[in-house]
């Protein structure tokens, strides 16, 4: 495995290896998870050639959020890779990726304007701005991408069929602990009582599995039940859950169809998302 960290030297590369290879890619802020694994594991799978970017991106974060608390242990990730087979690891500092002030950012029109974009202003026009630059830069065939952020999935969707990227995106399982919280690098914030409450949430979305199938279909109703056993069962504070269409993330006023139940919950020192992706006959 080897370690790039200029664009020059990683658009070299990746442009010799094309020309006989397929290159899957797998981008992350780091603090690697059991989830990115999945997805490195996805990536080797069907590829000759994987790529992990590891580049916590000031875009896509708040004035008030955890760009500077983000957690960070590049050995650690270095070792994770070696483990799991991966090629080549991106990884560029801020200055490399905006050496200057940007002239042109991408801004995401469509499926931001609800759950984490509605409370994160700016956040995926961020995550389209970088994800931009980074496609031009490694030029993959298949871009792997976790379901725990949905959201950002459809977007990303999105951005590669508006802006023709070649590539296809693979969307994998979020990957949960034993007790069904979703792997997150946030995880390690939460306190040891936030911890033990913090698997209300999936509880919480199997409550929404269970009633759509038990034949309701008013979303409202769904939601109300999901917010009762959060607020009773943790300390946390409700950001949002909401059910809209997917991947188009349109208000709908009857489950049917494909739908995605979403939540964001906020404790002392982690905001955790989490979701499911439903059919409904």
């Amino acid at each position: 495995m080897k370690t790039i960290t200029t664009i020059k030297e990683m658009q070299a590369i990746t442009a010799a290896l094309k020309k006989k290879n397929t290159l899957g890619y797998v981008p992350t802020m780091g603090y690697l998870h059991e989830g990115h694994i999945q997805l490195i594991r996805e990536a080797r799978k069907a590829n000759d050639i994987v790529v992990v970017s590891i580049f916590v991106n000031p875009l896509q974060f708040g004035p008030n959020e955890d760009f500077d608390s983000y957690p960070r242990d590049f050995e650690r990730d270095g070792r994770i890779c070696i483990e799991e087979g991966v090629d080549y690891i991106f990884y560029p500092s801020v200055e490399e990726m905006y050496p200057s002030p940007l002239s042109v950012k991408v801004l995401v029109q469509e499926r931001t304007n609800v759950l984490c974009g509605e409370s994160r202003p700016g956040h995926f026009d961020g995550v389209a701005t970088v994800l931009t630059k980074l496609f031009h830069i490694i030029a993959p065939e298949r871009v792997y991408m976790g379901m725990k952020d949905a959201q950002q999935v459809a977007v990303v969707s999105g951005l590669i069929s508006d802006f023709h990227f070649p590539i296809e995106l693979i969307p994998v399982a979020t990957v949960r602990e034993e007790d069904g919280l979703a792997k997150s690098s946030r995880n390690v914030h939460l306190s040891p009582e936030e911890r033990e409450q913090a698997p209300i949430l999936y509880q919480s979305l199997l409550q929404a599995k269970e009633l759509t199938e038990a034949g309701e279909t008013n979303p409202n109703a769904i939601i109300s039940r999901m917010r009762n056993l959060i607020e009773t069962k943790t300390s946390g504070t409700i950001d949002y859950i909401e059910i809209y269409s997917f991947p188009e993330l349109r208000p709908i006023e009857k489950l049917e169809g494909k739908i995605i139940v979403a939540l964001a919950v906020k404790f002392s020192k982690a905001r955790l998302i989490d979701n499911l992706v439903l059919t409904v006959e």
